[in-house]
């Protein structure tokens, strides 16, 4: 869809059916009121002592002024009869300091009674707060041995992008016996879909992830580097030697395993929907949630392919969340990203008995490599480019390479930025081709967009953590911690100190004496993220908060081992359930008052300041395993 059809497109229909109407009322005002007072019910007498002072205050508030004018009628019928020389002329100031004794009297009754309502009121807002917040509790913590199995049976699959088979099952099945309606393969995507309960606005999304990262299998529990081997019956198992047979151009050759916590990220979104939707049910919320399965976030950005073909066009709020260092509502921007395959195709022959005959294919990936490295220093310091040899062109080396292939990730702060990056990436490889006598094949294969952060929803969402506070852990789970530290390299423990100062300032030095970081880090701190998340091409459609919560020993580096083999902890398993709680929290504000939600989308319009989505993706690209 070219951005001048979404733009007449709107923010309605899109393949999830239908227009949706904004601002749609109650569909039952009788018995949303019912379960409001049934809500409120415990706090009956505290509501009638509000409306009685809150009746004295607007009684106050009349009688006042009367009163006044009883005095300055007073003083005026005085200054008159001086005037005009009437015996016994005079202002009568004992009257008028009488009545202004009882004015005052009144006003400090009417201040006092505004107080006692603005205490009683505040006392009923903050016991409705925290009874909410303990109901969202419970209901998570009440599944928490259910979505901790959820969870680690995602870690044990471990499946790559767009193979997710038997992890998207299982969240489908789970969500499909809580009552939500399932569109499955969508976009293109196999593993994609979409869980939804309710209806009417508004629509909140929910973000959840499932794939795991190449090479990266590991034990649980242990801190030594041990490889865990798969012996899975999916559709596509995870043993090297089936993954090569199933996909030769991949180039992976090790087994995938959960190095960025998505096991947790799509079991922690579920927990959250399943606890919002028995409290939309029982306290009667208008709106429709929406689990929405996103497959391939590493490397091949299966939301941007989502956001192509409309799956958002109606969705109002985006929630996510990810294992990070800290707790806080990310608000900041991520990096806009291209991922690229060039292939280059040479001419083979005997290295040795006639080379004038061969054309090098790896000569020409390493002189590309070459070329792009002499051109990082003429590119804008907030660029970040990377490639991996995906294909050598075999082991022999007395035979002249005919074919091989790298893999790029061209990366910067916007769109526009990347684009003119991979057009001079592009100018490089047809130029080693040209060097080498080899042809080369450029195919994109994903994009990212820059993340864009509602600062409206990240507000909320830190509210509710430093009203949940902190999490608590066990002596056990601080000594697990600590012997994952030990574990990192001299490199990562000497960053440690950069990334508490990064997160908590001045109290670094304290937060440090931990293994793993409790206090809330700095909110609404705009900064510019190294990474880059499929999250973002959501960003531009629909207002987005993405929510971070740590998950694992202080230090340790996300895309690693240790990361892995913390994903089944407790630690990790009490981060994701404490995700849940704050998003659940945070969708219920929105649900609750419309407004808000269209105070989020002024604030994207805003944002945006009149640019439409780039819509990174060619048009004919389709999602593949590569």
């Amino acid at each position: 869809m070219s951005n001048d059809q979404r733009k007449m497109r709107g923010p309605m229909g899109g393949p999830m059916g239908g227009i949706r109407a904004g601002g749609e009322k109650a569909k039952d005002f009788k018995k949303t009121m019912k379960s409001l007072m049934s809500y409120l019910k415990p706090y009956r007498l505290m509501i009638i002592i509000v409306i009685i002072f809150a009746i004295g205050s607007a009684a106050f508030s009349i009688v006042g002024p009367k009163i006044l004018g009883r005095a300055t009628t007073a003083l005026f019928e005085g200054l008159v009869s001086k005037v005009t020389g009437q015996a016994g002329a005079g202002i009568d100031f004992g009257y008028i300091g009488q009545i202004v004794i009882v004015l005052l009297v009144l006003y400090v009754i009417s201040t006092v009674f505004s107080l006692i309502q603005g205490f009683a009121m505040s006392g009923i807002a903050q016991k409705v707060s925290y009874k909410m917040r303990k109901e969202i509790s419970e209901k998570i913590e009440d599944k928490k041995e259910y979505y901790a199995k959820i969870s680690d049976k995602i870690w044990e699959y471990a499946e790559p992008r767009f193979q997710e088979y038997k992890s998207s099952e299982l969240l489908q099945q789970t969500l499909k016996k809580e009552g939500f309606s399932i569109k499955s393969n969508l976009a293109g995507e196999e593993t994609a879909f979409i869980a939804e309960y309710g209806s009417g606005k508004p629509v909140i999304g929910f973000l959840g992830e499932f794939d795991a990262l190449p090479g990266l299998s590991q034990k649980a529990d242990t801190t030594e580097r041990i490889p865990e081997e798969k012996t899975s019956d999916s559709k596509y198992e995870s043993v090297p030697e089936r993954e090569k047979k199933q996909n030769p151009d991949s180039g992976h050759t090790d087994n995938c395993g959960h190095g960025c916590g998505h096991q947790l990220i799509g079991t922690g979104t579920l927990a959250s929907v399943i606890a919002l939707k028995d409290f939309m049910k029982e306290h009667n919320l208008k709106g429709t949630i929406r689990y929405y399965g996103c497959p391939a976030e590493e490397n091949a950005g299966g939301k941007a392919f989502l956001v192509r073909d409309g799956y958002f066009d109606d969705c109002d709020l985006a929630l996510c969340w990810h294992p990070e260092q800290g707790r806080r509502a990310c608000y900041g921007s991520t990096k806009a990203n291209f991922r690229v395959f060039f292939t280059f195709h040479g001419t083979p022959a005997h290295a040795s008995m006639c080379p004038e005959l061969g054309r090098s294919a790896l000569d020409a990936v390493e002189l590309m490599d070459v070329g792009v490295n002499y051109m990082r220093e003429h590119m804008i310091d907030e660029a970040r480019i990377h490639y991996a040899i995906t294909d050598t062109g075999g082991d022999a080396p007395n035979v002249v390479q005919s074919r091989a292939q790298v893999l790029y990730a061209i990366r910067a702060p916007k769109i526009t930025q990347v684009k003119e990056l991979y057009n001079r990436v592009c100018n490089i490889a047809k130029g080693a081709a040209l060097m080498t006598e080899t042809t080369v094949e450029i195919r994109q294969v994903a994009a990212y967009s820059n993340l864009i952060s509602s600062k409206i929803l990240a507000d909320h969402m830190n509210a509710y953590l430093e009203k949940l506070g902190p999490i608590t852990y066990t002596e056990e789970e601080y000594a697990y911690a600590q012997k994952f530290q030990q574990s990192l390299s001299d490199q990562d423990k000497n960053q440690l100190p950069t990334i508490a100062r990064d997160y908590f300032g001045p109290k670094a030095a304290e937060v440090m004496k931990k293994p793993i970081f409790e206090p809330m880090a700095y909110q609404n701190l705009y900064s510019d993220l190294k990474y880059s998340t499929d999250v973002g091409d959501v960003s531009w459609l629909v207002p987005t908060v993405h929510l971070n919560i740590p998950t694992f020993a202080a230090g340790t580096a996300l895309h690693s081992w240790q990361a892995a083999a913390q994903g089944k902890s407790s630690i990790a398993q009490k981060g994701m359930l404490y995700a849940a709680k704050i998003m659940a929290l945070t969708a219920i504000d929105f649900l609750q008052k419309p407004e808000l939600v269209n105070k989020a989308r002024e604030e994207l319009t805003k944002t945006l300041n009149g640019e439409t989505y780039p819509n990174p993706l060619p048009k004919d690209l389709k999602p593949e395993i590569w």
